[in-house]
């Protein structure tokens, strides 16, 4: 499974690992800053942006395990990796699968359980995320429009974000609707709440104060549960803090790449 990675700078290897629907060229203006200071790896999933789509459906009800296949497979050597949102999952997924390959964990607006259950409260309605499973095979792209402005909503600069992930959304293609499906049904089954405490790699988490789709108390929990980990929350960001908040983003994530393990 060909995957489109693009690299920037040059030191200690940093992969970011992009959200639902989305591609790498989401991660906007941070990718340059933090190449300054280590060398920073940027993925489009398989399915998104400018990699190879999702010939089969065969991934179903395996897509998460497929995706850390393949990225273990394009990426042999020890590494951070930075995961948003989707992006997350599979961070976590991929953390306690390869323990010696993964050296640092960062969460960005993510999220052990995205959907909610009866002990777990802070998720998206699981008919609200159904609506979008049925409104993908109507009009795809009119149901990623309304997901970025999900991703915004409440958020400092919030128009003004809104039509910058507008912008860049198909700028790399249309995503492949296998992918889109498999993905959703990741952010359905999905959840790491038991395996969290496995997971002892450094872990820096995100969250925007703001965030109406990853709520801020997911994101409180993981940082309780894992076992090395510690919590930034950026005031007045939504889903996208390193689009909002670029510069406090950067600088939680260089300071956190510093410390010694």
């Amino acid at each position: 499974m060909s995957m489109h990675v693009e690299k920037y700078g040059s030191g200690a290897p940093l992969l970011l690992v992009h959200g639902w629907g989305m591609h790498g060229g989401m991660w906007g203006s941070v990718v340059e800053k933090l190449a300054e200071e280590f060398c920073v790896y940027v993925v489009d999933l398989p399915g998104h942006g400018l990699s190879e789509k999702c010939k089969e459906r065969e991934e179903k009800g395996g897509a998460l395990d497929v995706i850390v296949s393949a990225l273990t497979e394009r990426f042999p050597m020890p590494l951070t990796v930075c995961g948003w949102s989707l992006g997350g999952q599979i961070a976590l997924r991929w953390a306690a699968r390869e323990p010696l390959k993964i050296q640092r964990l960062i969460l960005v607006s993510s999220t052990p359980c995205f959907v909610k259950r009866d002990d777990w409260q802070c998720a998206m309605a699981a008919e609200t995320l159904a609506g979008f499973a049925d409104a993908l095979t109507e009009n795809y792209a009119q149901t990623l429009r309304r997901f970025l402005a999900l991703q915004v909503r409440g958020g400092d600069n919030e128009r003004e974000l809104l039509v910058s992930l507008r912008a860049a959304l198909f700028s790399r293609g249309e995503p492949d609707l296998n992918a889109l499906q498999a993905g959703l049904e990741i952010l359905r089954d999905c959840d790491c709440r038991r395996s969290l405490p496995d997971v002892t790699q450094p872990t820096l988490v995100i969250a925007g104060e703001r965030d109406t789709l990853t709520p801020p108390q997911a994101s409180q929990y993981m940082a309780a549960q894992l076992l090395n980990a510690k919590l930034a929350m950026i005031k007045g960001a939504a889903h996208a803090p390193f689009l909002s908040h670029p510069e406090i983003f950067v600088e939680q994530i260089k300071s956190f790449l510093h410390e010694r393990i």
